[in-house]
C-alpha cells in the first residue's frame, strides 16, 4: 500500500471509531435516563459494531494476522453487533 493511501486509511479509521464512540455514547446515555431494555441492547450493538473497527485497525497494524483472519475477526463483531440491535428492534 502507498503511503497517502495508508493515511487515508488511518484517517477514515480514525473518523470512523470516533462516530461509532459517539453513537454508542448517546446511546449510554439514553438508556441512564430511560433504562430500557431497547435501549440497553441498542447501546451494546453499537458498541460491538465500533468494537469491530478498533480490533480490525488494532489487529492488522500490530499482529502478524492476513488481512483475511483480521476481516474475520471484524465481522464477528459485526455479527454480534446488528444481530443484538436486529433484536432490539424485534421486541
Amino acid at each position: 500500500m502507498t503511503g497517502h493511501w495508508e493515511l487515508a486509511l488511518i484517517a477514515v479509521r480514525v473518523l470512523l471509531l470516533g462516530v461509532g464512540l459517539a453513537t454508542t455514547a448517546i446511546s449510554f446515555r439514553a438508556y441512564r435516563q430511560q433504562q430500557t431494555r431497547y435501549l440497553r441492547d441498542a447501546t451494546l450493538g453499537f458498541g460491538f459494531i465500533t468494537l469491530g473497527v478498533l480490533i480490525e485497525g488494532f489487529l492488522y497494524q500490530f499482529t502478524g494476522l492476513t488481512l483475511t483472519q483480521v476481516h474475520v475477526a471484524e465481522s464477528v463483531c459485526l455479527v454480534f453487533g446488528l444481530g443484538i440491535l436486529l433484536r432490539s428492534f424485534l421486541d
